[in-house]
């Protein structure tokens, strides 16, 4: 899992819902995309839902939805949408954590949920979420596994 500790540009928060895989809304009503990955997906209306979409949907919802969590800002604040672009963290108690608890973004693309990529200036764990692609594709895991 990711070695880096959160820097000083954090805030913590509550999940009020979760949207997708890779995007949810805060008790704030502020939605957050999370940076450095992708998930398939599930509400464009202009095509149908995309393999592991609602699996990724799934799998984020049942981490962090009505749980406080930890968003780490990278250099951007927000997206062409307005969402606050972030890193998102449980807190330490989950297992598979660094001092500054399981990063979401990194475990949904280590577990084939997301695919890894990059939008500069937002690049600070872009080779880790690459590393953390490559482990999930060798090992067929998720999208990795069903989707090809």
């Amino acid at each position: 899992m990711p070695t880096k500790t959160v820097s000083l540009t954090t805030d913590s928060a509550k999940v009020a819902k979760v949207i997708d895989g890779d995007t949810i809304q805060l008790e704030t009503k502020q939605k957050v995309r999370y940076i450095g990955i992708d998930t398939p997906e599930l509400h464009d209306p202009r095509r149908p839902v995309e393999c592991f979409g609602k699996e990724a949907y799934e799998e984020n919802k049942k981490l962090i939805e009505g749980k406080t969590i930890i968003l780490e800002k990278d250099v951007s604040d927000k997206d062409k949408y307005g969402r606050l672009l972030r890193y998102v963290y449980l807190p330490q108690e989950t297992k598979q954590t660094t001092s500054s608890g399981l990063m979401v973004n990194d475990y949904l693309v280590r577990q084939g949920y997301a695919n890894a990529v990059s939008y500069p200036p937002d690049i600070k764990y872009q080779d880790q979420f690459r590393n953390a692609q490559l482990q999930a594709k060798t090992n067929n895991r998720g999208l990795w596994n069903l989707c090809q």
